[in-house]
């Protein structure tokens, strides 16, 4: 397996662009086959959701349409009927079946779709899908909201299949998913129900281990589909490589927090459980009191300790481990639940680097997880007292 160039559009079958003017994009991918979703858990549901979920339950899309600017929810029928109208002209412009159609949107919520504009743009994005990567960058593009730079991300397997993916995601995020939509595609020949199963492993190892500030999102959003154009993958191969490509869109997630200066990647083992050592590293990343310390690059450990403790975890204090690292260096600080002596300079290094990694081992099972963040800096709150103004 190896990361290569191209995002979606180095898949085979896929077609793609996009336009952004201002606050407001759109967004066209191409895509037929087999194909399957994961939704946001949040009980407020964006219309464009609700509608792609009823076209996903025959199993197949064949293109994607999506606007940022407006995220259509809590838009009531009208929003249901404006999502279904960007089906409806999509569908007509590729010449395919409406009820094929996924729809996505991103933006402020509670605000109807300004259909002209998304009308304007149409044309032009369905005039211009080309299978050259400018189209997956300019997909990317158009998709984005806060986001400070395009998501992209593709692999090909041993055996010459591909996998690629955009996605944007920036605030409101922690998912079960956080505000971020993901488009995956692959030119493998695969049913819908075997690539839920695998979405859904892949989602629960990377889009849903970011964490940036707390809040779960209206529209999050993941979609693959499957053109079926290079034959039938090893299945542990091809999971091991969606894998990494949502791991790759996620920690470009976590960079892109909104404000953010540093990533925060926290490392947890020797947990009782799986599902305890979420708690931990979630736990970890969503902590305000560690991501200001890690914005200060202050070493303040105990904030880390402090979030281990209420984590709803096991926790044998007397046992644990703790150490803070870069790309370079690594720092134990408790060993043992024993205090180690770190040189200051040793630790400022750390604190300066653009991804803090945070190591916890409880030792007290063989539970392992690792999730991202980013540091929460004075430009979050500015970005968002003003997101609407």
């Amino acid at each position: 397996m190896k990361t290569i160039d191209g995002g979606i559009c180095a898949v085979k079958g896929v077609t793609a662009w996009g336009v952004k003017e201002g606050k407001y994009g759109l967004a066209l991918i191409r895509a037929e086959g087999s194909a399957a979703g994961v939704f946001t858990r949040n009980r407020v549901i964006a219309a464009p959701l609700v509608l792609t979920r009823q076209h996903l339950e025959g199993g197949k899309l064949s293109a994607v349409i999506v606007n940022s600017g407006n995220a259509n929810a809590f838009t009531g029928k009208g929003g249901l009927e404006d999502s279904k109208a960007m089906a409806a002209l999509a569908a007509d412009r590729l010449g395919i079946d409406a009820g094929s159609m996924g729809v996505a949107s991103t933006g402020v919520i509670g605000r109807r779709l300004d259909m002209n504009i998304i009308q304007s743009q149409l044309d032009p994005v369905t005039e211009a899908l080309t299978h050259n990567p400018e189209g997956s960058t300019h997909c990317a593009k158009a998709i984005m909201t806060t986001d400070t730079f395009s998501k992209e991300a593709a692999v090909e397997l041993s055996n010459g299949i591909r996998i690629g993916a955009i996605a944007k995601g920036s605030g409101m995020i922690e998912p079960n998913m956080g505000t971020m939509l993901a488009f995956i595609c692959t030119d493998a020949a695969l049913d819908a129900g075997t690539l839920k199963q695998c979405l859904l492993s892949a989602v629960d190892t990377s889009f849903n281990m970011v964490v940036v500030d707390g809040d779960t999102s209206t529209n999050d959003m993941a979609l693959i589909t499957a053109t079926g154009q290079s034959g039938t993958p090893d299945i542990d191969e091809f999971q091991a490589g969606l894998d990494r490509v949502c791991t790759l869109l996620a920690r470009m997630i976590a960079r892109d927090g909104e404000g953010a200066t540093r990533l925060i990647e926290a490392r947890v083992t020797g947990a009782a459980s799986s599902t305890d050592a979420v708690l931990v590293a979630k736990a970890i990343v969503r902590s305000p009191l560690v991501k200001s310390a890690v914005f200060g690059r202050d070493p303040n450990w105990g904030r880390v300790i402090a979030a281990v403790g209420y984590s709803g975890a096991q926790v044998e204090p007397e046992v644990l481990s703790l150490a803070f690292a870069n790309q370079n260096t690594f720092a134990k600080l408790v060993e043992g639940g024993d205090i180690l002596e770190v040189p200051m300079e040793l630790l400022k290094e750390i604190m300066g680097s653009e991804e803090i990694i945070i190591h916890v081992d409880l030792k007290v099972g063989s539970g392992s997880a690792t999730a991202w963040g980013c540091d929460l800096s004075y430009d979050y709150v500015r970005i968002n007292a003003e997101y609407t103004t």
